[in-house]
């Protein structure tokens, strides 16, 4: 069987499924990728990217579930036919990409299930195949994409989850810059994984505190595939630290109208980043504090609805309408919020300080009112 991991022709006339599916036209891009297993029967490419496709439908809000059986299925067929080519080929480089590529793709949806034994298993899976897979000149761009998301997020988790730090021990060490610098290489050299060394840059800038960068390829990313809402809501977020506060509220905006639309990707997720970006702008460029209350009130509903209480936006959101409700003197209300704030974010946060501080500020002239008043 030629090789059709490195096959121009099929590369071009996969391009349109590819762009279909990050523009999350789903249906449109499956009908595209099933020609690959009418075409290549005994073949896993036409598999994973169905698989593939079954992820990125789980992308928008990984808290969904109803697509992570179709996503299995698809990696395991996938997973059974690349092993009967390395059956007959021991040495073949093609089918122990299409393992590692699939045995990744699978312990990244067990990790968000947090089935973190069997996202182990099959991270160690991937590592193996990975590399005994060195050493074929012409895919090593889509090598390089399974080497950069390891060596970043080994070390990551690493710094993040302690909890998992025993599980990290049968793993090797990774590094972050070259993690970074080898997606990077990828991003732009790479034709399978290109996309996704982009989706996982984005969110890597974000957390290396470098939102220009993220800005800059979610924003590229937006205008490929303006139906997209993981780069829409990624473009909102980074105006927004950037301060570019008109760009920000127009993206925002634009997240609460396909929200409201139910436009396919966009839900509560969106909503609640959305609301807590507009709520800020209302408050703080606009002086209005009726449509800041009313827009962070939604950011709140759309959080609870989200079940993501424990994310800064609700926290934060807490926290502007207590101190809107300080300046108010509506001191129940204010305790309720700041309480709130505190309750869902880290003792070391700034949101967990400042609320702390409004509600001990606010205890203490209270206090110092009755004693006045009681003096008379």
């Amino acid at each position: 069987m030629n090789k059709i991991l490195t096959d121009r022709g099929i590369q071009i006339s996969t391009t349109e499924a590819f762009n279909l599916m990050y523009d999350f036209r789903f249906d449109e891009a499956a009908r595209e990728f099933k020609w690959l297993k009418v075409e290549f029967p005994e073949h896993p490419i036409g598999d994973f990217l169905l698989g593939l496709n079954e992820w990125w439908r789980i992308v928008p809000d990984t808290k969904q579930t109803r697509y992570d059986e179709g996503c299995h299925l698809y990696m395991d067929e996938a997973i059974d036919k690349a092993e009967k080519m390395l059956r007959k080929n021991r040495n073949n480089k093609e089918a122990m990409f299409f393992l590692c590529a699939s045995y990744a793709i699978k312990g990244r949806l067990y990790a968000e299930r947090e089935k973190w034994v069997k996202s182990a298993w099959a991270g160690k899976k991937a590592i193996k195949y990975l590399d005994d897979s060195r050493g074929e000149e012409n895919i090593n761009p889509e090598l390089l994409f399974g080497d950069g998301v390891y060596n970043y997020y080994s070390k990551w988790i690493h710094e993040n989850y302690r909890s998992l730090r025993p599980i990290l021990t049968f793993f090797r060490k990774g590094d972050k810059e070259q993690g970074i610098r080898q997606l990077e290489y990828v991003a732009n050299n790479a034709f399978y994984s290109r996309m996704e060394a982009r989706y996982f840059l984005v969110q890597i800038y974000a957390m290396e505190k470098q939102p220009g960068k993220s800005l800059m390829m979610a924003a590229q990313m937006h205008s490929m595939y303006p139906h997209n809402s993981f780069f829409h809501r990624f473009v909102a977020r980074n105006s927004f630290a950037l301060g570019r506060l008109n760009e920000a509220e127009m993206y925002a905006k634009e997240l609460l109208t396909q929200v409201e639309e139910k436009k396919y990707g966009y839900g509560a997720n969106d909503g609640r980043y959305g609301a807590y970006i507009l709520g800020y702008i209302y408050l703080n460029k606009y002086r209005d504090t009726e449509e800041a209350r009313r827009y962070y009130e939604e950011s709140i509903r759309f959080a609870l609805e989200n079940d993501s209480k424990e994310t800064g936006y609700y926290a934060g959101a807490n926290l502007a309408l207590g101190k809107i409700a300080l300046a108010e003197k509506d001191y129940q209300q204010a305790v309720k919020y700041l309480g709130e704030a505190m309750k869902n974010s880290d003792k070391k946060s700034s949101t967990y300080k400042e609320a702390k501080e409004e509600l001990e500020t606010m205890t203490k002239a209270l206090k110092a009112a009755r004693k006045k008043s009681g003096n008379r």
